[in-house]
């Protein structure tokens, strides 16, 4: 199959155009923006709809009216305006609906600056709205793999009747790289028999709800989400490993620090120095039991997170070691990025070791 360049946001809306989207609720902010430019010139070509609403809450509610009819939908925003959308996620997320939502993450805290930044990943992976909740969510490292995760996005919202993040950041919007158009993986999706599309005569009214006055009532729903989010743990967890085998040091770092992580993999293989890079995937669920057998190799003698954050992953990284191995920090916050280098200074640190 020939391979064709793309920009990562307007691969993202090509993606979900081919993945069936026909309706998009959005708001403007940098670094996204073609992401609803892309779609308010091809959506209508394809019989979808697109909206640009006169806000960030407004969107993400025309979103839950629109999975609440079964159709695929979708929104995308960055930062500050995924922050104004939380509420509606919530809603969604109790109500049990399907839907697709891309944060191109950027400096924060507020609103920050338009550079690229991983600082959302604790609203992302632990619900930055009310309740007990999860999203599902996907981190591409490449153009290709945010081509591939919309797509099979879609998928895995209906099949869990979940929303599903795709969390990337300006420079994977931004920068471009050859991908090839492929399907996602087929799953066996279940009928939409619970959406309100009109019952024809034909069968009794659907209702879309995240109310539940009676504490019994509203803790049976927890109890019934939470079982589906167990369910989501054992069947979706993803990661990848690199040059892990027989790392001395090892990496665990995702989307774009990842591709850093692995320019620094290979300098120190040059070098020398046995180092390694564990990905994860999906963000949540966290592949936590990959890392631990991944870190537990005897050969590993500490192990390095890498985020364009402050340090959210860490906490994740350090639950699953449960202290069997050192943990140490590269980051920046604000949008900063950290080169190779820097990553391969810290692990000849953690060894003890003169750099060359």
């Amino acid at each position: 199959m020939a391979k064709e360049l793309w920009k990562g946001n307007e691969a993202v809306a090509e993606a979900a155009i081919r993945a069936g989207c026909r309706y998009f609720f959005g708001y403007p902010i940098t670094p996204q923006n073609e992401i609803p430019e892309y779609l308010s010139r091809h959506l209508p070509e394809h019989g979808g709809c697109f909206v640009q609403a006169e806000s960030e809450i407004a969107a993400i509610n025309m979103v839950y009216g629109a999975a609440g009819s079964g159709a695929r939908v979708m929104t995308s925003s960055s930062s500050p305006g995924i922050s104004l959308k939380q509420e509606g996620v919530t809603y969604i997320a109790c109500a049990e609906l399907p839907a697709v939502i891309v944060n191109m993450m950027r400096g924060g805290p507020g609103l920050g600056n338009i550079a690229p930044s991983q600082a959302d990943y604790y609203q992302a992976t632990r619900g930055g709205g009310n309740g007990d909740y999860r999203t599902v969510v996907l981190a591409p490292a490449t153009i290709q793999e945010a081509a591939d995760f919309t797509q099979e996005a879609f998928d895995i919202a209906d099949y869990y009747r979940t929303p599903v993040v795709v969390l990337a950041d300006g420079m994977i919007g931004q920068m471009m790289e050859a991908i090839e158009w492929r399907k996602p993986k087929e799953r066996a999706l279940p009928p939409k028999d619970w959406a309100t599309d009109g019952t024809r005569g034909k069968r009794p009214h659907n209702i879309i709800n995240s109310l539940y006055i009676d504490a019994k009532d509203c803790a049976v729903q927890n109890r019934k989400l939470q079982e589906k989010y167990d369910r989501i743990t054992e069947t979706e967890v993803r990661y990848e490993e690199f040059m892990a085998q027989d790392a001395e040091i090892l990496f665990v770092a995702y989307g774009t620090t990842a591709r850093i992580a692995r320019a620094a993999v290979l300098k120190l293989r040059k070098d020398g120095v046995k180092a390694g890079l564990f990905r994860p995937v999906t963000l949540w669920p966290f592949p936590e039991k990959a890392l631990r057998e991944c870190a537990a190799h005897e050969n590993v003698a500490a192990v390095i997170d890498v985020e364009l954050s402050m340090g959210q992953m860490i906490d994740d990284v350090k639950i699953a070691l449960a202290g069997a191995k050192p943990v140490r920090f590269v980051g920046m916050g604000g949008g900063a990025i950290p080169a190779p280098q820097e990553l391969v200074d810290e692990a000849y640190k953690a060894l003890g070791r003169c750099g060359k």
